[in-house]
């Protein structure tokens, strides 16, 4: 009897024909993607165009600022495209094959997750955990665009502990000779993408196979104790996606009634499912750059405060980007157990003394050097945590510090391809 992996479900899932509909101009990459980077996303603009596009029913972090002024425009896009696009696949569960920028394939399970098996909030043992600490400001402003959203359009990817690849890995010998709901290439270097419809059949096999990574046997035998709250899925994207789902849901509940809102279809969200051990999968630190303040005194702030800590973590190395300069801060008695811990800690104090200050977080080298090239700008790059890590990370210690990872660069995150009712 399952009793874990009920968390997990198929769905009536929407998508455009890919007959009808151009797929490369439809995707688009995930909104919270390229936030100091403008012009990546007037490219986009550029190439949608006119066309029927996932762009006209997101706002792009860029643009958060503008919520307000675009919310009337997105929602009706949604509408335009569910009495003119899109097609429902009902009881559905999809594999996506992602080819990556850099040529590896990632395999994903796309289902919907109950958001009665979560909760983002500090300390938490759900079966569906956020892996860094949840931003609550953050959420609101997303609260008001999914309220009163007639579609949800996910780019949650959420992680599992599965080295014997007993879930995921199975379905892929079926599917190369399954047809295709979408396979294409995606925008602005995205890499390319295929999805086919999983079989009940082999959807009940994947629920067996979840609930089989969290018994107490399994638990005792990754994490040495099978006592501990089981933890099934790891928010590894859309960590405030995710948590916007949840609270928009409370807000539902709280209106409707706790029994009305379990059969409300806003109690569930859509997520992609990845393996944490697919070898196309690689855990990048996400870097730090600074706008807006002294650098000199950022700077003499960050090593008068490195030269207090007398933690016993071991040593860290933080390089410092300003134009062309490039040097290395040690941290010889860090208190955290990730640079970005200690690097992390720093900047929310300082950023709260000094409110003129703002903080970017920046996937990939280049990107940060480009951005730590500007006038009165400062950027900091470190070793990134191992993804075996993770799970007993989360699991022993709770939530990552804030960015902590990013799961491969940023043309390889997902792209909003399906849709599903939230009304």
């Amino acid at each position: 009897m399952r009793k874990h992996a009920n968390c997990f479900q198929a769905a009536e899932i929407l998508l455009p024909d890919s007959q009808k509909t151009d797929i490369s101009r439809w995707a688009v990459v995930a909104c919270d993607q390229y936030t100091s980077e403008p012009e990546y996303w007037h490219r986009a603009e550029e190439i949608v165009g006119d066309a029927p596009s996932t762009l006209r029913m997101i706002l792009p972090e860029v643009w958060l600022g503008e919520g307000d002024a675009r919310l009337p425009d997105i929602h009706a896009a949604m509408e335009r495209a569910l009495s003119d696009v899109l097609v429902s696949y009902p009881d559905t569960m999809l594999l996506l094959e992602r080819v990556q920028s850099d040529g590896k394939t990632r395999l994903g399970l796309i289902g919907a997750v109950d958001l009665e098996c979560y909760d983002y909030h500090k300390g938490s043992t759900s079966l569906i955990r956020a892996t860094e600490g949840t931003v609550l400001e953050r959420i609101p402003p997303r609260v008001k665009i999914r309220r009163g959203a007639p579609l949800e359009l996910p780019h949650v990817m959420l992680l599992i502990d599965d080295p014997d690849r007993t879930v995921i890995e199975p379905l892929l010998k079926n599917a190369k000779s399954a047809p295709a709901l979408y396979d294409h290439d995606l925008m602005l270097g995205g890499g390319h993408a295929r999805a086919t419809v999983i079989p009940p059949e082999a959807q009940t096999q994947i629920l067996d196979a979840l609930e089989a990574l969290v018994t107490p046997e399994a638990m005792e035998a990754r994490y040495g104790n099978p006592s501990l709250s089981p933890l099934l899925f790891a928010v590894g994207d859309g960590n405030h996606s995710l948590a916007t789902a949840k609270a928009a849901y409370e807000e539902i509940k709280a209106q409707v009634g706790p029994e009305a809102a379990l059969s409300h279809p806003a109690r569930y969200a859509l997520a992609e499912v990845v393996n944490l051990h697919d070898t196309a999968l690689e855990f990048e630190p996400i870097y730090r750059v600074v706008f807006g303040a002294d650098p000199d005194a950022l700077l003499s702030e960050l090593e008068r405060e490195i030269a207090t800590l007398h933690g016993g973590a071991q040593a860290q190395t933080i390089t410092v980007v300003r134009g062309k300069e490039e040097y290395t801060l040690c941290v010889p008695s860090p208190e955290s157990q990730l640079a970005v811990g200690t690097l992390q800690a720093f900047l929310a104090r300082y950023s709260e003394a000094h409110p003129e200050v703002t903080v970017d977080y920046i996937h990939g080298e280049d990107s940060l050097r480009m951005l730590a090239s500007r006038e009165g700008a400062v950027g900091f790059l470190f070793d990134g945590m191992r993804k075996d890590e993770l799970f007993r990370t989360v699991i022993y210690d709770g939530a990552l510090p804030r960015k902590t990872f990013s799961m491969g660069h940023a043309p390889d995150k997902r792209y909003y391809m399906e849709c599903r009712r939230i009304k």
